[in-house]
């Protein structure tokens, strides 16, 4: 994903999620998608999807149950 792809959705998701403490970061050796962190942990990827006529990108998050234990 190109710099100002990023920035511009860090700064959908930052009011998405009314979270400033949100970042999207490049990933290593991949241009077709970006890492999603608050603060320094880590919570996704999202993924830039361009195969159909229609441009859109898909946030995936994996919640394990020890993540759930946590807040119980």
């Amino acid at each position: 994903m190109k710099p100002d792809e990023i920035r511009k959705i860090e700064a959908y998701l930052k009011q998405k999620f009314e979270t400033p403490k949100l970042q999207v970061r490049a990933r290593p050796k991949k241009d077709d998608s970006a890492e999603v962190y608050i603060g320094e942990e880590f919570i996704g990827v999202i993924f830039r999807d361009d195969e159909d006529e229609d441009l859109s990108w898909n946030f995936q998050m994996a919640i394990l149950e020890i993540d759930l234990d946590e807040v119980s």
